[in-house]
């Protein structure tokens, strides 16, 4: 991929207000959004979240009250919604080493220091810094997904505009640990969407980028 293939995906892309609903994602091209989440990066790689993929209809269409009344919810060819890790326990950071041994084949024993490190900082931080932290981790797996959606050239909207409470009922994600935080809509920019004909609205480089020598 050249410099200007990612410049001109870079320019494309804009957070999408209407979809046309009778265009589908591929499964090709699904498949390669789905890797996106999968490789992101989190801190000590640990992975504290989950992506729910809602593909029942009826499903959105409870969601979409709760969001806003926003169209892209029901609209969208694809819709997930990032939960992240309320609480990370000694259980689920043991589940990252097994996962560590199972991946690279080194003994579990080696590992100990780094398992310790993390119950320390996370399994018995403060509650409320691990959410938050838990919380960023997501928005780093969203940031691979638009990046990968645009060079794709899939269209992808970012939404918070939602009542994370109500979700969570409606998805089953309550009692379980997990908590929603952030959705992504995908899927195709409708004809009459006029927010694609606007010129993007950034503050110059020079303005953001300060080089510290």
């Amino acid at each position: 991929m050249t410099h200007a293939k990612i410049q001109e995906a870079l320019e494309w892309r804009y957070a999408t207000k209407k979809y046309d609903a009778n265009k589908k994602i591929s499964a090709q091209d699904w498949k390669t959004l789905t890797e996106s989440l999968v490789q992101a990066p989190s801190s000590y790689g640990i992975q504290p979240w989950k992506f729910l993929v809602v593909e029942n209809p009826k499903i959105r269409e409870q969601l979409k009250p709760v969001s806003w009344n926003q169209t892209q919810v029901t609209d969208a060819s694809h819709y997930v919604v990032f939960a992240y890790k309320a609480e990370i326990d000694e259980a689920f950071v043991q589940k990252y080493i097994d996962r560590i041994v199972e991946v690279r084949g080194v003994p579990a024993e080696a590992l100990n220091d780094y398992k310790n490190m993390m119950i320390n900082n996370l399994a018995k931080g403060p509650e409320e810094k691990i959410n938050v932290w838990s919380q960023r981790q997501a928005y780093i797996a969203m940031g691979f997904l638009l990046e990968t959606a645009a060079l794709l050239k899939i269209d992808a909207t970012p939404m918070e505009g939602f009542d994370p409470a109500a979700y969570d009922k409606i998805l089953g994600l309550e009692g379980t640990g997990w908590k929603s935080v952030a959705t992504v809509a995908l899927g195709y920019r409708h004809s009459e969407d006029s927010f694609q004909a606007l010129k993007k609205v950034r503050f110059a480089e020079e303005q953001l980028i300060q080089y510290v020598k």
